[in-house]
């Protein structure tokens, strides 16, 4: 039986009532090697393009953070390695150059799930064998699924525009019904193919109210929000959060969304994406799709990737 919901209000679904929902979306999955994406046809890259009016182009990323903070305890290290000092100001030829490292998952940072990102029961997605993660890195389903990019139909659906609110607040959930209405209030449906972002305002509260204990406290998709998903055939889901709110709704699974989207889906996530530059500017022309592109980095056996979705309109 389908877990009922309330705005505002986390109710809670059972165990069983994830396991029917997550047997439900496994049979509904595409089914391929690169999962989702294998909704997005060379038909549907060339209508994305038709999308552009403005030619405009604006991220989706947040800055990547530096320093410590409530939801940041790990950093991103950069480390600016040149010219050595005695060479800064010297004649002829020199260059400035740069080392950086990650915790790519964590919960500041823009980044890409890959498919081999959720282990659940033992595998993957598609049934994959967690085996194949080992301490050298993935050996199927990494990263480097998405080595050519992403490229489609993007749709925002803005939550707290619908709600008449700023933001989310921690532990607020979006549901079927929130999807449904914002597409009305909007003008836009998601379709097959499309890259589908989802505004809670964590972004805008963070930055209006300072970092805080993301990992224990968030907005998100309630899990059974993952079904109009499956329903619409998306490619991608991100969010300006993690996707899922936390604490969790569901007993005995920390990150359902995660596990109902990645792991039964095939859905590659974009977590802690930033809507505030394209938001205002949909909202002025009225006009919630674009043409998207992400570009993940290269990295044959990661589990993800630091990414900057582009929105062209």
């Amino acid at each position: 039986m389908r877990a009922h919901h309330q705005r505002g209000r986390p109710l809670r679904q059972s165990h069983d009532e994830f396991t029917a929902l997550y047997r439900q979306l496994r049979h509904a999955s595409v089914g391929g090697a690169r999962g989702a994406l294998d909704t997005i046809t060379p038909e549907h890259v060339r209508a994305a393009a038709r999308e552009v009016r403005l030619g405009l182009t604006v991220t989706m990323a947040a800055a990547v953070e530096t320093a410590r903070a409530a939801d940041n305890p790990q950093p991103a290290a950069h480390t600016p390695t040149g010219p050595p000092e005695d060479e800064e100001h010297a004649h002829g030829l020199h260059f400035a150059t740069d080392r950086f490292g990650m915790n790519v998952h964590g919960d500041a940072d823009s980044h890409l799930d890959a498919l081999c990102h959720v282990v659940y029961d033992g595998t993957l997605y598609g049934g994959v064998p967690a085996t194949t993660v080992t301490p050298e890195g993935a050996t199927a389903l990494s990263v480097e699924v998405a080595r050519d990019g992403i490229v489609g139909r993007g749709v925002l659906l803005d939550i707290p525009r619908l709600r008449g609110v700023p933001w989310l607040e921690p532990g607020d959930h979006v549901t079927a019904e929130d999807l449904l209405a914002a597409e009305a209030a909007q003008d836009v449906r998601a379709g097959e193919g499309d890259l589908l972002f989802v505004r809670v305002g964590h972004r805008r509260r963070r930055i209006e109210k300072g970092p805080w204990d993301a990992a224990h406290s968030r907005a998100g998709l309630h899990p059974t929000a993952v079904e109009f998903l499956a329903e619409r055939r998306v490619a991608v889901l991100g969010g300006d959060g993690n996707n899922d709110t936390a604490p969790t709704v569901t007993d005995g699974v920390d990150f359902p969304v995660h596990v109902l989207a990645i792991h039964a889906l095939g859905l590659h996530l974009l977590d802690y994406l930033q809507f505030e530059d394209l938001a205002p500017l949909c909202e002025r022309e009225g006009r919630w799709s674009f043409l998207c592109v992400i570009a993940p980095l290269r990295l044959p056996r990661a589990t993800g990737s630091p990414v900057n979705p582009i929105a062209v309109l």
